[in-house]
């Protein structure tokens, strides 16, 4: 038995794996979907890119947990890789779902076009945090129109901080146990198929894995049955 710690991307809280945790749970393993401050029924906690952090070493340690399996979502790979360090021989594997992965010095936001300048912009207007994205935002990943409306009702507006503070790390992220699912819709362009290059250089490590999914960026509204097993393999490489 392993124990699944959930975390969701950004806007996203516990309950965007609602569909994912009973093909876990049936397996026999312990899983604990977590919400990160500021965000769903967190919701007005102030939070920086450390309290994320934070907030998966704590539900590791309060809950007594061993053999973790971390798992993160999209922006979620930033705080979940970092906390995979901290939490020590506690844990098992990281699995980072079509996520992005921490630098150390580097933010959510450094590695994008325009260094973040958008994404900031848009965080100064809207009083410190990211806004909503629209429905349109999710056309084209694979989605029904019912699980975009879930997705859109559920999601709150991200605490602006976390996307622009940087992350720390101790050590190469390529030393720790880890799977990346690249999530890629059928008759996606060539380049779209393959991992960033920052993800390629961590596939070289003997330690990591790459596992594709033929889906958009949210796998865990659009085949959480496929993802749930994806998950199960990764918790016995």
């Amino acid at each position: 038995m392993v124990n699944f710690v959930l975390v969701a991307g950004a806007r996203l809280g516990a309950w965007a794996w609602g569909e994912v945790v009973p093909y876990l749970r049936a397996a026999g393993h312990g899983v604990y979907p977590l919400t990160l401050s500021g965000l769903a029924d967190k919701r007005g906690v102030p939070a920086g890119q450390a309290t994320h952090v934070q907030d998966i070493v704590a539900e590791v340690e309060r809950q007594g947990l061993r053999d973790v399996v971390l798992v993160g979502h999209s922006y979620s790979g930033i705080p979940v890789g970092q906390a995979a360090e901290r939490i020590g021989d506690r844990l098992a594997r990281v699995v980072f779902v079509d996520s992005s992965v921490p630098t150390d010095g580097e933010s959510f936001v450094s590695a994008w076009p325009d260094g973040g300048a958008a994404v900031e912009a848009s965080i100064a207007e809207s009083g410190g945090f990211w806004p909503l994205a629209p429905a349109a935002h999710y056309d084209g990943e694979g989605l029904t129109d019912e699980q975009i409306a879930r997705l859109v009702r559920g999601s709150t507006p991200h605490p602006g901080a976390t996307l622009t503070e940087p992350a720390v790390l101790a050590g190469p992220l390529g030393e720790l146990p880890a799977t990346y699912i690249l999530c890629v819709m059928p008759g996606a362009e060539p380049g779209d198929a393959e991992p960033d290059e920052e993800v390629a250089e961590l596939l070289n490590s003997k330690r990591w894995r790459l596992v594709k999914m033929d889906t958009g960026h949210w796998p865990m509204f659009s085949q959480p049955r496929e993802l749930a097993q994806i998950l199960l393999n990764a918790a016995v490489e």
